[in-house]
């Protein structure tokens, strides 16, 4: 029965069933998945009309607006990449939807635009992904997106005449970014192909390596490794800094890699490093060595050097031993030194160490935060970094590698007061009794009483480590006496490789139980209540929020559910799903179909249950996460829910990411907020 007084589009519920190793599975919505058809399509914008109509009659919506563009329509600007004599950037003006990057002829020339996506179409609809200057500065590879999508072209510009080329464009450049030969003139990348017979689930496994010359056909590129054919393999390749050595990892998902070097002074083959797939390896080229960090028995990583004459594994020799407290989380070479980032208790420390792994330098941070290397050079004794916290906006440092002293760059000025904020980093025990940490940020004159409104974030997967970052997306929220939290939930990177490995296959239950001991504890020590709770995530975190609502709706009175997985048992099918299988699991297999139904979010709603409002934020070219997964999830929530309202919002030229542009963040913004604050007004749900 519906939820509320809320006239929803027909979602036309069908008797679909499949049987899967014995067992019936309900697929009651499955003509939702057909995004093409045009019954699809008129449901799409009934439900998309719908929603906008009910959230621009929030209460606080316009206000919440105004105030997020005050917020979020301010000056950024990037850390400079040294390439050859010339300096590359990005900055975007407090009046622009889209940064643009610009380049100086030295350190302090003249600058210079040399892409501006703000050009590329009215509609905000072309959209500039990575991007790659040349060793020598000469010429910049950059990737283009069509309505955002994750799908891209790779082009190339000559910087000092800003020209692009007409001959070097590739299509199927979904995973390309430019590895640069020493020369400059041309790169190695990730391409596939373009059949459109290749299913998009399909396409991954057929991605190869090619090398492309400037100014060569790129549909004759020769190919330097061939695909895998299994989708769940993803193929990197990078290239050392003095032009020496070729990097291929080929990545099982996340859960481990195998990597393979070539020397290009010569014709010789790949050289296996690592292989297995039994962990994961990175490797830096440097001065006739490799330099190594591995979680290989060591959850929290370590670092060996590596003479590539001599590299089989027993010969490898251990500079960085593993610290058991804290997280290796990034290496690179700057200034023929070692910087290296560490996450502890989940924030960073920068730490410059000589090439030996000895330490030199403990990088002084302005406060506790997100911190990591944002770009240098091996040659340079100057390089950058990045800070930011919940209350300190993005700041650059430039730093001296030689003695560790740094000096402001630049910094991303927001009109907000954040001396009137406290943060706390609190430990709390999950259901099995794992302790958990969770950043919680509020007003200084904030009072526990169990009265305010909270929103809890989460994501929880491939190894992604929720770290202090600032977002002024929350200060409305805050503003109105409200609480942010943020779980460090198991699944995520901030303590090392086991901790991810508790919360994924057979153990992704406990990255669910987490977040509902994350809400108990917020709820127990006075922070909120049940009935001012409101959760919120995206992509795999939409997952975690939809599993959340329908096995713990009591324990929140709305959810904001974005671009999210929610059928487990067809997610494979779809979109990127088989890349991401060595995560989740595969219905292929018995034990893994059972352990995906039993908490697939789409297949555990229950009519007439007193679920929590709810507000699913999805993307009309999501071509990563298919969008099918929040349509048939609205459709069964609107049918059954004896709780809150259920709203489909369906993002215009956006992907995955997002639509790239400010305005668009700020009306999706303002209507998360102003939904938030409705359903945690003390109103019946």
């Amino acid at each position: 029965m519906p939820s509320k007084a809320l006239r929803y589009p027909d979602n036309h519920p069908g008797p679909i069933t499949d049987t899967i190793f014995g067992t019936t599975v309900q697929d009651p919505y499955r003509w939702l998945e057909d995004e093409k058809a045009e019954p699809v399509r008129a449901w799409m914008r009934a439900q998309d009309t719908l929603a906008r109509a009910e959230l621009a009659a929030l209460p606080e919506r316009d206000a919440i607006a105004a105030r997020l563009k005050e917020l979020m329509y301010v000056d950024d600007l990037s850390a400079p990449a040294h390439r050859g004599n010339r300096y590359f950037f990005t900055r975007r003006s407090a009046g622009q939807e889209k940064a643009i990057v610009y380049f100086k002829d030295g350190k302090v020339g003249v600058e210079h635009v040399l892409l501006d996506p703000n050009a590329w179409s009215t509609d905000g609809s072309l959209s500039l992904g990575n991007w790659s200057a040349s060793r020598d500065g000469r010429t910049v590879a950059y990737t283009v997106h069509e309505r955002n999508k994750d799908e891209a072209s790779l082009h190339v510009v000559d910087v000092a005449g800003g020209v692009e080329s007409k001959l070097d464009r590739i299509s199927g450049a979904k995973y390309a970014s430019a590895a640069w030969t020493t020369r400059g003139d041309g790169f190695f990348y990730t391409g596939l192909p373009t059949d459109p017979a290749i299913s998009p689930s399909d396409l991954p496994g057929f991605a190869e390596v090619r090398y492309h010359e400037l100014g060569s056909d790129p549909l004759h590129d020769p190919i330097i490794r061939q695909h895998t054919g299994d989708p769940s393999q993803f193929l990197e390749v990078d290239t050392s800094e003095d032009g020496s050595t070729l990097f291929l990892s080929i990545q099982q998902g996340w859960a481990g890699n195998e990597l393979y070097f070539k020397d290009l002074r010569g014709p010789g083959p790949f050289v296996p490093l690592a292989t297995g797939f039994s962990a994961h390896y990175f490797a830096i080229a440097h001065r006739g060595k490799l330099y190594v960090s591995t979680d290989e028995n060591a959850p929290h990583w370590r670092i060996f050097a590596v003479d590539p004459k001599h590299p089989a594994r027993s010969a490898w020799r251990e500079i960085v031993p593993e610290d058991t407290r804290a997280t290796l989380d990034n290496m690179a070479i700057f200034g023929g030194k070692l910087a290296l980032s560490f996450l502890e208790k989940a924030t960073n420390r920068l730490e410059i160490r000589s090439l030996s792994g000895e330490l030199e330098h403990t990088v002084q941070l302005p406060g506790i935060g997100n911190a990591y290397f944002a770009s240098g050079r091996e040659r340079d004794a100057e390089a950058y970094f990045a800070f930011q916290s919940f209350t300190t906006p993005a700041q650059i440092f430039e730093l001296s590698m030689n003695t560790g002293t740094s000096s402001l760059y630049s910094e991303v000025k927001v009109p907000i007061d954040k001396e009137k904020f406290a943060v706390e980093q609190v430990t709390y025990p999950s259901t099995d009794g794992t302790p958990v940490t969770m950043f919680v940020v509020h007003a200084k004159s904030w009072l526990k009483n169990g009265q305010s409104r909270a929103l809890l974030y989460g994501y929880g997967g491939f190894q992604v480590s929720l770290t202090p970052a600032f977002s002024a997306g929350i200060f409305p929220w805050l503003e109105r006496g409200g609480v942010y939290a943020v779980a460090n939930l198991r699944g995520g990177g901030e303590y090392g490789e086991t901790w991810h490995q508790q919360g994924m296959l057979d153990k992704k239950q406990n990255v669910f139980d987490d977040f509902a001991a994350a809400a108990e504890y917020l709820i127990h020590d006075g922070y909120t209540s049940p009935e001012r709770l409101v959760i919120s995530g995206a992509s795999n975190g939409g997952l975690l929020t939809g599993a959340a609502m329908v096995q713990r709706p009591e324990l929140y009175a709305a959810v904001l559910c974005g671009v999210p997985l929610l059928d487990m048992v067809r997610y494979e099918k779809f979109g990127s799903g088989r890349t991401w299988s060595s995560e989740y699991g595969s219905v292929s297999h018995e034990s893994e179909f059972r352990t995906l139904l039993a908490y697939s979010p789409y297949h555990h709603v229950t009519i007439a249950a007193h679920y929590p409002a709810l507000l699913l934020l999805s993307a009309d070219s999501d071509d990563r996460v298919d969008p099918m997964h929040a349509r048939k999830f609205a459709a069964a929530m609107q049918d059954a829910s004896g709780g809150g309202p259920v709203l489909l919002r369906i993002e215009k030229n956006s992907g995955h990411g997002g639509a790239d542009l400010r305005r668009s963040e700020v009306e999706k913004g303002a209507d998360r907020l102003a939904f938030a604050l409705r359903y945690t007004s003390g109103v019946a749900r």
